[in-house]
């Protein structure tokens, strides 16, 4: 069917066929579009608020970005279980958690990783995967006594697990007992044996004191555990107790020893010169030589013999005896051999004619036949016996060299420039030395002070400037990220937000301006309701190639475009 158009100058043909599916979906979703496009043209305070939603949000998000919290390591290497309750907790108290390393390790806000170890330490977390000796309060009635035993064995390996994990450098650590097994033979028993293993944190070692500490803590632990039955093994297989049955060798604890010596000598010839020249002017160094060897010495002196009358007399035995005429009977006995004899005159009384050479008168029957005297005195002698003990570890000798840099001076032109010292000033600074070491002239002490410039070249290099510091580089991070956020905003208003508002605001007024004869000129045939569609589909084209050339409309324009629309669409339809 067609239809001839009876306007003068134009004469259109149009055929209708019966519309498909597809072309009324195409139809629809062009004329949506078109809607919306007429709509947000019609009325720009929507793409404004569109606009500025989108600004608004976007500056949220930076915000966001830049005030949340910095997340720190919480706790690391965490078995599942420990992993699994420290979450728990975390979710009850309401904390916020990250995770990394592969899930074995739980970040929080740095604010919080303190008092969150204080307050989870408080409730045994983490427990590390050993088990104390709380294992014993479960025990269940009935069980045998082989139970109790292992329970027991395994209670005390994870007791001093946890006391060798409190160690600085100790990251983790394993204990494996083996208990003393007694038996009613003596040759048959067999004593208790310790091995620890130790995981130590990267970058830190154990001293022999440290390892010696370990050792003889594990063996007062045990029953009958000897500290040369306890082995300490690193996480390189390395060997740490050492053998100390014998003290033939130097072990490491004599080594610190004498290190220590030495930076307790030196840190007292530091500490006296410090406040005279500065730390910066001043280096000592000192060499000990220490005896390691344990000796024993007794001594006994005796002193000179003395006189009699100045000695002292221990004892004295004096013994006096003298014979006569027999006194005993002799003969052949009876009345007579058995009558005593006469009384013998006193010496004293008897006759001088009668008395002998040393009273042995031959004639004289009552003389004194023998006499004994005998008079021995025990005197006392000096003797003097001494018991030393020298002890180990004796410094036998020291050496101290001190290096004092020049004095700095202002010169003519105020420049500063190194002066050295006078020698009144490094005899001065050589007494003091002596005094802080304790100088010995009978151990053969050797002190030597050199007075030189240092050389500052390397030192000025690892000074670094206040820009440079990470206090100020952390401040300049945190004050960056809220100016990269200001920068954003500014970009957003000046790029998107002003020239919609600008664009919009000053829209009408320009239309307003414009002529009217030159808004939008059309006609429309009120005989032919098919002209009327093309006049339409033709406007609608050039509506759609106005944006290009960027045309200024006014409010009664699109509103008059939106019904030609209507029409289009819905002939039939009248409002």
């Amino acid at each position: 069917m067609s239809e001839t158009d009876s306007t003068p100058g134009r004469q259109n043909s149009t055929t209708r066929t019966p519309p498909t599916s597809d072309t009324e979906a195409n139809n629809a979703s062009v004329s949506a579009f078109g809607r919306v496009k007429q709509q947000l043209r019609g009325n720009p305070l929507i793409a404004l608020l569109i606009a500025g939603a989108a600004s608004i949000a976007i500056i949220a998000v930076l915000l966001m970005w830049a005030s949340s919290p910095e997340y720190r390591v919480l706790y690391n290497n965490l078995s599942e279980a420990d992993g699994g309750r420290i979450i728990a907790e975390l979710d009850t108290r309401g904390v916020p958690y990250q995770f990394s390393n592969n899930g074995q390790a739980i970040l929080v806000p740095s604010e919080n990783v303190y008092p969150l170890r204080l307050q989870l330490a408080e409730q045994g977390l983490p427990r590390g995967g050993d088990v104390g000796l709380e294992l014993m309060q479960n025990q269940a009635f009935g069980v045998s006594q082989f139970t109790e035993q292992v329970n027991y064995q395994r209670g005390l390996e994870g007791e001093l697990a946890r006391s060798i994990r409190s160690l600085g450098p100790v990251e983790e650590a394993r204990v494996h007992l083996s208990l003393a097994q007694p038996s009613v033979f003596i040759r048959d028993s067999e004593p208790a044996k310790a091995s620890i293993v130790l995981t130590l944190l990267p970058g830190r070692a154990l001293g022999q004191g440290q390892v010696s500490a370990i050792v003889h803590m594990v063996s007062s632990s045990v029953p009958e555990l000897a500290a040369a039955d306890v082995s300490v093994v690193n996480q390189d297989g390395r060997l740490l107790s050492a053998d100390t049955g014998g003290n033939n060798d130097l072990d490491g604890s004599q080594l610190e020893y004498i290190n220590e010596v030495e930076r307790s000598y030196q840190r007292r010839i530091e500490n006296i010169l410090t406040p005279i020249l500065g730390a910066d002017n001043i280096r000592a160094q000192v060499a000990a030589q220490i005896d390691f060897s344990s000796r024993e010495e007794t001594t006994e002196t005796y002193g000179p013999n003395q006189a009699p009358n100045e000695a002292a007399v221990r004892s004295r035995q004096l013994s006096l005896s003298f014979d006569g005429e027999d006194p005993l009977a002799t003969g052949i006995p009876g009345a007579l051999s058995n009558t005593p004899p006469g009384t013998a005159p006193s010496p004293i009384n008897a006759p001088d004619n009668e008395e002998g050479d040393n009273g042995e008168g031959e004639n004289d029957p009552t003389a004194l036949q023998r006499l004994n005297q005998d008079d021995v005195v025990n005197y006392e002698v000096d003797r003097n016996v001494a018991h030393v003990q020298y002890r180990r570890g004796d410094i036998e000798r020291l050496t101290a060299a001190v290096v004092v840099n020049y004095r700095e001076e202002l010169n003519e032109e105020g420049e500063a420039v190194p002066v050295a010292l006078s020698n009144e000033e490094v005899n001065q600074i050589e007494r003091l030395v002596r005094q802080a070491m304790g100088f010995s002239v009978a151990r053969g002490d050797e002190i030597d002070v050199v007075n030189t410039p240092f050389a500052r070249s390397g030192e000025e290099e690892e000074v670094l400037e206040w820009w440079q510091r990470p206090e100020i580089l952390a401040m300049a991070a945190n004050a960056g990220r809220y100016l990269l956020v200001g920068l954003a905003a500014l970009l957003l208003y000046l790029l998107i937000l002003r020239p919609l508002i600008k664009r919009y605001t000053q829209g009408p007024v320009m239309a307003t301006a414009m002529p009217a004869g030159s808004t939008l000129s059309t006609s429309v045939g009120d005989d032919d309701e098919e002209d009327a569609s093309d006049t339409a589909s033709d406007e609608d084209d050039e509506t759609y190639r106005r944006p290009k050339r960027k045309r200024k409309t006014s409010l009664y324009e699109h509103n008059l475009q939106d019904l030609r629309e209507m029409a289009q669409e819905d002939p039939v339809w009248s409002p």
